[in-house]
């Protein structure tokens, strides 16, 4: 590369950067920046070290913010995916209940009872696949924490805070509680 020496500008040196600059120039029409020349005195207060453990520690620092920003971004991406499948499956609940209740329906078409069992395996096989869990609830000590009760009643062959009834199955995808089993709680 050579150096080049134009009207009021100050002359271009040969560096990576200052290369790019030149072949910007000779590709337009633009005039060269003047590049400021670092006074003797400011070169000569910061040592060559010093520069190098502040450029290392600023390349650290930036360096641990994309790391930062990486994992943050990485989680959000994680609970966006597990809000979105919590929001479909819940969608399907109501289906889910209407399966259940034709289960409970006494039917003399045995093919008709048949098959809604097998769309009702179906499902589960679908829940299960994404993680889907349904709360153990009859039979179960009440927790409040998974079991919404509706009903109490005074019952002496169930234990104490024993759920007697289930209303509404209850389901949690991993951790995260979708929806409450609706239950009537004995004594």
């Amino acid at each position: 590369m050579s150096k080049k020496k134009e009207q009021g500008a100050a002359p271009i040196q040969d560096s990576p950067e200052n290369e790019i600059l030149e072949e910007e120039l000779a590709a337009g029409s633009g005039e060269a920046p003047e590049i400021p020349e670092i006074p003797a005195s400011e070169a000569q207060e910061e040592p060559a070290g010093e520069a190098l453990v502040q450029l290392n520690d600023r390349f650290l620092r930036l360096a641990a913010e994309y790391d930062n920003y990486r994992k943050r971004t990485a989680k959000e991406k994680e609970s966006l995916w597990g809000e979105a499948k919590s929001d479909t499956v819940t969608a399907f609940l109501p289906v889910y209940d209407n399966l259940e209740r034709a289960l409970k329906q006494e039917t003399a078409d045995e093919a008709y009872k048949k098959g809604v069992e097998m769309i009702m395996a179906q499902l589960k096989d679908v829940f299960a696949k994404l993680g889907v869990t349904e709360i153990p609830a009859l039979g179960e000590p009440f927790d409040p924490n998974l079991h919404n009760a509706v009903m109490h009643v005074d019952d002496g062959n169930f234990g104490e805070n024993t759920i007697a009834e289930v209303f509404q199955a209850g389901f949690t995808l991993g951790e995260k509680v979708i929806r409450f089993s609706m239950v009537k709680v004995a004594n």
